[in-house]
């Protein structure tokens, strides 16, 4: 007869799993995919060596795994700051505001989700959420267009454009060599630049 957990080993073994997980999730926050290592996993976890690699079979698939948890997170709260009750304009500023402040507040973890080179494994979950934050203004500007707020255009074209130019123009500010720059003059021209992408007027951002 095959082998079938209980529910009380699947609980401990997603529990262990979890505490894995959110140990390398707050070591790359800290320094990075580099701190991550299976071994400091382990030890942050507070799990055997062995423990780590009958969840993930290497460093790799963990990272890919941390990557998604984090950016997860990250779409969730853009995709709800572009889903408020609002007209367009003020849909894709929220959006690109959160984004953006979201990423300066924890800017170790915002290079790693953006720029850090990575394994080919995370680097294919890079697009693919791209594409989750492209949705997410993609459905604004659709919306924006069908209500005459925006002048008529490709949505997908332009929220894939947008997603790659904010997540570009963050790249200096989150590097962890980068000097601390104006936030609230760098979110303000973020979103400026959202807005005139997609013929809106000037939306006032937050200071």
């Amino acid at each position: 007869m095959a082998y079938r957990p209980t529910e009380r080993t699947e609980a401990r073994r997603l529990a262990a799993r979890g505490r894995i997980v959110r140990a390398a999730l707050e070591l790359v926050a800290a320094g990075g995919y580099r701190e991550a290592s299976v071994a400091a996993v382990a030890k942050r976890a507070g799990v055997a060596t062995g423990t780590v690699y009958r969840h993930f079979p290497g460093k790799a698939e963990l990272v890919a795994e941390v990557f998604r948890v984090a950016s997860q997170h990250e779409v969730d709260a853009v995709a709800a700051a572009a889903a408020v009750d609002a007209p367009a304009p003020q849909r894709i500023a929220a959006a690109v505001e959160t984004f953006a402040r979201r990423a300066l507040a924890g800017r170790r973890l915002a290079w790693a989700l953006i720029a850090e080179p990575v394994d080919p494994a995370v680097e294919a979950e890079r697009l693919v959420f791209r594409r989750a934050y492209a949705e997410a203004f993609a459905a604004a500007v659709r919306d924006g267009v069908a209500a005459g707020d925006l002048p008529e255009q490709d949505p997908d074209f332009t929220a894939t454009a947008l997603v790659g130019a904010i997540g570009e123009a963050l790249v200096g500010p989150t590097s962890p060599t980068s000097p601390r720059r104006d936030e609230d003059r760098l979110v303000a021209a973020l979103v400026q630049f959202a807005l005139r992408s997609a013929g809106a007027g000037a939306v006032h951002v937050r200071r």
